[in-house]
């Protein structure tokens, strides 16, 4: 009888690893951590073709102009609020203004209003919301000033969760009504409940190279996009909409870093028939950033996407959380202070605290700069936010890391502070989206290519790139060969899906451009083992 209780209970084991996997033969083709660490691979640009840079869509193109006339809502998008049974609705009526002189339109005139239902030809539900107009000013002699159409946020309350609804926005009194929409809401939060499919991808920008990322990823139908920073790059602008190939080297005589707002608006236009039935998240990018006179920054980012701050005990557009199904997400700020002594770092320090890995065994955190990217664009430049910060994501058991900025495609083994280690999370740089700048195709640890520290400053100030002080780059900036704990990069443009299959199986995979959506880039179970890896809260 022993025997056969043994037996039993080794085929139950081997059963339930497979079903983690999606199946036996699943795990027998894709590997997953437990296989690692990886030796590090590099797939080399062979067509240098791919490099060049990506040529924006033009005003003029059917997917960026403006479709409706007075007050009829436009750029329509889907967000979550913290918990499943709740949704922002955000769109825009009226046009955009540029000039000298120019009056914001009143966003009082224009109501917010939100008609929705399970039924599509019976919405019977109502929620109001609020409204801005934001401007972008340049008192500078030749720049032109831009003000916004109206924006409004209206969140939907009391939602069943994984429940597809019907919706119409706008203001019924004028009358200027949306066409009806659907989205559908995420699981409601426990071990056995995930989204199907979650779309992942960072510096989009707009782009032809943009919509076939956007293409691909609609084809792989994610329940859920994440957008992990610069989404439309309308700094690479003067405000008279003349064009410059990348930020470092945009405009040296101006007074300013200049901005065509009127960017946001195409790009908005372009992403509605995505993200006004697809959920979208974002966090802010160093592109997003676009400063005014007076100092003030991030207004278009800040004002144009619905946040769940206040849901999430954010007083801030640039941090919060939310939860989708069995996965809580910690959306971070890289271009606000993550000092311990700053709000940022207590937010997260109550926010991770709170967070009951019971009910959503997945912790996933993401940010604009990669901590660890081999790439010799941006190396090692938010090196202060890591030394800050790491230790705190380590301790609460963090299992993924999701970057962009880089633009090229990397995975890593699980590491913390450069070292190996099997209880820390993947980083995935998906930094690919598209955008018009350049794909990285030089690496650090490339002969001749790794930079100078001094050219690598922090963007919130100070500096932490020091040589490393031990391991096989002791003594050095950078490495001489390509790092242990990068398992896998290529330049390509791209997106990722995220399929989290359980409590401790996920199915990372990364689509190269160049592919069909079908192909395969890159493919990983990433596999979390809670019972090796205690929590150990700082």
């Amino acid at each position: 009888m022993a025997n056969w209780a043994v037996a039993i209970t080794l085929l139950l084991a081997a059963v339930a690893v497979a079903e983690g996997c999606g199946g036996a033969a699943a795990c027998s083709a894709v590997p997953s951590t437990l296989d690692g660490p990886f030796a590090p691979v590099t797939v080399k640009l062979d067509d240098e073709a791919f490099r060049g840079e990506a040529v924006d869509l033009p005003e003029t193109d059917p997917r960026v102009v403006r479709r409706v006339t007075g007050f009829e809502p436009e750029q329509i998008s889907v967000s979550l609020s913290a918990t499943a049974d709740s949704v922002w609705i955000s769109w825009v009526t009226g046009d955009f203004q540029m000039g000298n002189d120019i009056q914001p339109l009143d966003p009082a005139k224009v109501a917010s209003i939100v008609r929705y239902g399970r039924l599509r030809h019976h919405l019977a539900l109502k929620a109001t919301g609020h409204s801005l107009v934001y401007s972008q000013i340049y008192p500078f002699e030749g720049m032109q000033n831009y003000t916004s159409g109206i924006i409004h946020h209206v969140r939907l309350t009391g939602l069943e969760p994984s429940t597809r609804y019907f919706y119409r926005c706008g203001d019924p009194s004028i009358p200027a009504l949306s066409t009806t929409h659907e989205f559908r809401t995420m699981p409601i939060s426990g071990p056995k409940n995930y989204p199907k499919r979650i779309a992942i991808v960072g510096d989009l920008g707009l782009t032809y190279n943009t919509t076939s990322t956007v293409d691909h990823m609609k084809s792989n139908k994610p329940d859920l996009i994440l957008l992990l920073g610069d989404a439309t790059y309308a700094n690479l602008y003067l405000t008279n909409g003349t064009g410059s190939e990348c930020y470092y080297c945009s405009f040296p005589n101006t007074p300013i870093q200049e901005s065509y707002q009127p960017r946001w608006d195409y790009w908005a236009r372009f992403m509605e028939p995505t993200v006004s039935e697809i959920p979208i998240m974002v966090i802010e990018g160093n592109h997003d950033e676009e400063e005014q006179v007076g100092g003030k920054t991030f207004e278009a980012y800040s004002s144009r996407f619905a946040f769940p701050t206040k849901e999430s005990g954010s007083d801030s557009t640039f941090y919060y959380s939310f939860k989708a199904g069995g996965i809580h997400f910690v959306m971070l700020g890289a271009y606000i202070s993550y000092n311990k002594s700053g709000e940022q770092y207590k937010w997260l320090l109550r926010d991770l605290a709170s967070v009951d890995r019971r009910v959503t065994p997945w912790l996933i955190a993401t940010w604009h700069s990669p901590w660890y990217s081999t790439y010799k664009a941006h190396y090692r430049e938010v090196e202060c936010m890591r030394v800050e910060m790491e230790e705190l994501l380590y301790s609460y058991g963090v299992d993924i890391v999701f970057n962009g900025h880089v633009h090229a495609y990397e995975r890593s083994n699980r590491v913390y502070n450069y070292t190996l280690d099997p209880c820390a999370p993947i980083h995935i740089v998906v930094g690919d989206g598209g955008n018009r700048e350049k794909m990285a195709v030089n690496h650090a640890d490339d002969p001749g290519h790794c930079p100078d520290p001094a050219t690598t400053p922090d963007d919130m100030g100070g500096f932490c790139a020091f040589n490393f002080t031990s391991g096989p780059a002791e003594g050095k900036f950078c490495w001489d060969h390509q790092p242990d704990y990068s398992a896998y990069r290529e330049s390509s443009f791209g997106h990722g899906i995220l399929e989290v299959k359980n409590e401790t199986h996920a199915l990372w995979t990364w689509h190269r451009n160049q592919d069909s959506y079908k192909s395969i880039g890159d493919q990983l179970y990433i596999v979390r083992q809670p019972h090796k890896c205690p929590i150990l809260p700082k």
